[in-house]
Parts: C-alpha cells; sequence; structure tokens
C-alpha cells in the first residue's frame, strides 16, 4: 500500500500533508439581489434562471408561495423568498426573475422555483473568505443561512437552500393553510 505523503506524486504528497491547502479552493455561487441584500445560492443547485412570467396562483397556500409554473410539462413550485424571510412580497419588475433550484431530500428531487428581484452574476469565493452565520442581527432565520462571504469589501449572505426550499417545511406549512392536521413536530406520520 501506498502513502500519499511519500508516494512520488508532489502534487498528492502536498495535499496529503496540507489537507487545509485544498479545503481553500473557491467555491462558485449565483448572486442576485432581494430586498436590497446580496444572497448567493451554490451554483451546483441552481438548474436556470428564466424570466418572470405567468404564476398560476394555488387556493388556500402561505402566502410566500405564489404558485406554481409550467416549465417543459413539469408543475414547479414558485416561492416568494423575500416573504419567505417575513418580509413584503416582492414586487415583480422588468428584471425580476425565477431561479430554478433543485432540491434534494433523502433520494427524492424538487425543483422549487425562487423569485428574486434581479440576478447579478456567478461568484468565486474561497472557503477562506466565508465566515460563519451571526448568531444576531440578521433580518432571516439563522438556519436559513450556511454563511457570510466576503466579496470586494462588502457580505454576501450564503443561503441553505435545504433549509430555505425545505419540502418537509413547506409541505407542513401549507397543511396549515388548507385547514388539514398537522402532524405535530417529531411525531410519526402513517401513511
Amino acid at each position: 500500500m501506498t502513502n500519499l505523503a511519500t508516494s512520488n506524486t508532489p502534487a498528492l504528497a502536498a495535499q496529503a500533508q496540507n489537507p487545509a491547502r485544498q479545503d481553500d479552493t473557491p467555491q462558485q455561487y449565483l448572486t442576485f439581489l432581494l430586498g436590497g441584500e446580496m444572497f448567493a445560492v451554490g451554483i451546483l443547485n441552481v438548474k436556470e434562471i428564466i424570466e418572470y412570467g405567468t404564476v398560476t396562483p394555488i387556493p388556500m397556500m402561505p402566502p410566500f408561495i405564489r404558485g406554481v409554473i409550467n416549465l417543459r410539462g413539469a408543475v414547479v413550485p414558485v416561492i416568494d423568498l423575500s416573504s419567505r424571510f417575513g418580509n413584503n412580497p416582492s414586487q415583480v419588475s422588468r428584471r425580476t426573475c425565477i431561479v430554478i433550484i433543485e432540491v434534494s431530500e433523502g433520494e427524492e428531487r424538487q425543483d422549487i422555483g425562487i423569485v428574486v428581484d434581479a440576478v447579478s452574476e456567478v461568484l468565486e469565493i474561497p472557503r477562506g473568505e466565508i465566515e460563519p452565520p451571526p448568531a444576531f442581527g440578521a433580518k432571516i432565520r439563522a438556519d436559513f443561512i450556511t454563511g457570510m462571504g466576503k466579496v470586494g469589501g462588502r457580505f454576501v449572505i450564503i443561503l441553505n437552500v435545504s433549509q430555505v426550499l425545505s419540502v418537509d417545511e413547506i409541505s407542513l406549512l401549507s397543511q396549515i393553510g388548507t385547514g388539514e392536521p398537522v402532524p405535530e413536530a417529531g411525531a410519526e406520520t402513517t401513511h
């Protein structure tokens, strides 16, 4: 068995001796504006960006669920991210977009659209330039934030997509809106 640290391959030996160096590789994020703040999501979660078009409202849904769109024959729910964060609903303008995000819950994959005021750019942010989420002072729930990326002397809020767009949490909130019985937190459900 070959030890990587003593291997003849200098690059592998350097990585084995200095794993932190590999950890500082830049990650790519799609940045966008929402209510005057800059947010980011990991580019690997983004499937596509589409122009804001016809969104069909669904009755009895929480206010942050704008409705659904038909995306090449698939029904995709659309979330108003501003409203999800407890703010006023987004005002649609000519720069408003829907970012299609793929969310994984176990082995299930779900596409969800998020309404954003404007898409900015794709940025590379080294892991060393990402601070942990603030314990207080943020305008959104702390579990919605993965970290605060430092870009050009400003902070970009990096969202935890699996928390913001938690399929289980959104379905529980939908049940509240329809008057269906909602299982208690931690209670097992049978199907």
